[in-house]
């Protein structure tokens, strides 16, 4: 590809915009989705900026399953099975209500829109975006099980949504609809998901077993998401669940295949590449209104009609999710028994963080054209976007500090109990290793006496009493060491600065020491 020096200039002014966005963003902690889609919107209509049009398959195809494998790898099985109920009814019944309300009251509202045509609109925007989910639930201090459940109904919605906006295509363009086919469709798109899923993560899994080399695995692991949902795609059923179900299987199993290089240079790996990819996707939904203003004369009416449709949206939610909280538990002495009520605040929270994003907005523009109102379609769901980030993110953390429901510390409850049963099980083998011939008396002593500290300490972080103040004289070496530790770097810049020792050397003392300071949690 060629570019004019006026064209590398154009890229040069709209690559530094969106890296100052960033950098604001950090700096004064403010919500990077919220601060990029407004970048980005008033980006597009500054002139000579070229305008970066979203193509509904960069995001559906090229984007979605590697960032939908990350999500499932990380949230894990136990999340999802021990939520499985609240996931399955936001996933699946929600989205359900939410696209016939929105069909309701858009075809109420919007002279002459048929009623394929509103039901794919409430199909649409009746997902919550994975992505957008997890930026911004992890902004704010609630407890563990919301962001599971949040993160869950984010990763498994698109599947039920993306049927829904099939049959309903289908239905504007063709004029005919068949209930039984749309639900016949639905289980067959589930259950194949799933076993594409299944299958290709056991042959991934199969593969990674026989390779010892950070680079590939690292590049597979990329490559997953695509192996699963692109054959599913290919099959007719739903490719959102085949790359969550890959990912869910994997991240079980990964721990078991790889290597403490592998694993280190992994999550680097997917911590950068999913921030960059999602501030590239929010920034790309907030140049799009240009786009969308250039083809569709925007009057009072039209955005009235958008208004109707954005509070349908939420106010199905904000019923639903009380609703369907606390009915099933009233109904149901199982249901209690295992699952008591929450707090009140807890539903609140859930109803309002139900945010939407770029694949919605993927969805509309990946509309045919023959689609009767398209444009129409498209601006109402980029406003439902817009105002779901303007309004949801920005007030959330707000809310949760009105509610007053902060973090139940289960999260560091179970990380404690995780390094008590790794000191024990370390002090277990070192008893049994004793007695060897290579192993020497005072390093053993050494070894015992700091897996005995480590073990006393985390049980007083995990019981919430430290009375022999375990944790204070921890604190205290820990900074003691990060003193050290940063002489240390200090003494090995300065060798590389006198060309004493190479960059390579340099590299590798340094990511030794920095791996020491990671173990610090001061």
């Amino acid at each position: 590809m060629h570019f004019t020096a006026h064209g590398e200039f154009q890229l040069f002014a709209l690559l530094a915009a969106l890296a100052a966005m960033l950098v604001a963003a950090a700096r004064w902690r403010l919500p990077v989705a919220v601060l990029l889609v407004l970048g980005g919107l008033l980006l597009g209509f500054v002139p000579g900026l070229p305008h970066v049009q979203l193509a509904p398959d960069l995001v559906l195809v090229a984007i979605l399953p590697p960032l939908l494998y990350s999500g499932a790898f990380f949230t894990g099985l136990r999340d999802l099975r021990s939520n499985l109920r609240p996931i399955s009814l936001l996933s699946v019944g929600l989205v359900a209500v939410t696209t016939v309300v929105v069909a309701l009251v858009a075809h109420a509202a919007v002279p002459d829109l048929n009623w394929a045509a509103a039901f794919t609109l409430g199909a649409i925007v009746s997902p919550t975006d994975a992505l957008a989910a997890s930026e911004v639930v992890r902004r704010v201090n609630v407890p563990r099980r919301i962001v599971s459940i949040l993160e869950g109904e984010g990763l498994l919605n698109d599947g039920m949504a993306l049927v829904l906006y099939k049959t309903a295509v289908a239905a504007a363009v063709t004029g005919a609809f068949s209930f039984w086919s749309a639900s016949w469709h639905l289980v067959l798109n589930v259950v194949g998901g799933i076993a594409v899923g299944l299958a290709v993560a056991y042959v991934v899994r199969q593969v990674r077993r026989r390779v010892d080399d950070t680079p590939t695995e690292v590049a597979i692991a990329l490559l997953s998401g695509y192996l699963a949902y692109l054959p599913a795609t290919a099959l007719g059923v739903s490719g959102v669940l085949a790359a969550v179900t890959i990912g869910v299987y994997m991240g079980w199993y990964t721990p078991q295949l790889t290597t403490v290089q592998t694993r280190l240079s992994g999550n680097s790996f997917w911590e950068i590449l999913v921030f960059l990819v999602n501030a590239l996707l929010f920034a790309l939904v907030g140049f799009q209104l240009h786009l969308i203003a250039d083809r569709l004369a925007i009057t009072g009416r039209l955005i009235g009609e958008a208004v109707l449709v954005t509070v349908a949206v939420t106010l199905t939610r904000v019923v639903w999710v009380p609703v369907f909280t606390y009915l099933p538990r009233w109904l149901f002495a199982s249901i209690r028994a295992r699952d008591p009520y929450p707090p009140w605040q807890a539903p609140v929270i859930i109803s309002w963080a139900g945010v939407r994003g770029a694949v919605s907005l993927a969805a509309a523009l990946a509309l045919p054209t023959d689609v009767p109102h398209r444009d129409e379609i498209v601006f109402f769901t980029f406003v439902v976007i817009l105002v779901s980030l303007l309004g949801q993110v920005v007030t959330l953390p707000a809310l949760v500090r009105v509610l007053g429901l902060e973090d139940d510390g289960g999260a560091d409850r179970e990380d404690a109990k995780a390094r008590i049963k790794a000191a024990e099980a370390a002090l277990a083998r070192l008893e049994e290793l004793a007695a060897e011939d290579w192993v020497r008396e005072d390093t053993v002593e050494r070894m015992r006496g700091s897996y005995n500290f480590r073990s006393r300490r985390f049980r007083a972080r995990f019981e919430g009493v430290d009375g022999d103040g375990e944790e204070e004289r921890s604190q205290a070496y820990q900074r003691l060491r990060r003193e050290l530790l940063d002489a240390e770097r200090g003494a090995v810049l300065a060798l590389r600065n006198e060309g004493l020792i190479t960059e390579e050397v340099m590299q590798r003392v340094q990511r030794d020491i920095d791996l020491e300071d990671s173990r610090l949690d001061l």
